[in-house]
């Protein structure tokens, strides 16, 4: 399956857990469809139909999703929400209950492996041009 699509649902609801979407939160959901391969234009267009959804709905759908992702893709998403609520030097609340939700509560992942990733996701978007090495 790919992990693409719930990832962006997945962003969109991180962004607005906290009530406000800063421009570091933007800035990183950039660097994240770029190393994911992800069309800018079609990511605008989605997010923007996402804002029209409900919230919980949206949140069971990419539980679900995310079980059917294999382990390397959920690992992967979990890390790239960690980042990107990261992003502006402070991850609030209801950011840091809504990742720990999603990594320990329904997918029960390791928190070790969530942070490997992390450090090699940082790496991708530090060094753009190994980006097609990593992949």
């Amino acid at each position: 399956m790919n992990h693409k699509p719930t990832l962006i649902k997945l962003y969109h609801l991180l962004v607005s857990a906290d009530g406000s979407i800063n421009e570091k939160e933007l800035s990183a959901g950039k660097q994240m469809i770029k190393a994911e391969g992800i069309n800018e234009f079609e990511f605008d267009r989605i997010i923007d139909n996402l804002k029209k959804r409900n919230a919980s709905v949206l949140y069971s759908e990419c539980v679900e999703e995310l079980k059917k992702l294999d382990h390397d893709q959920q690992i992967r998403c979990i890390a790239w929400l960690s980042l990107v609520a990261n992003s502006d030097g402070f991850m609030d609340k209801t950011e840091w209950q809504f990742i720990y939700k999603l990594y320990h509560v329904e997918l029960s992942l390791q928190l070790d492996e969530v942070m490997k990733k992390q450090k090699e996701l940082i790496n991708l978007k530090e060094k753009p041009s190994s980006l097609m090495a990593v992949l």
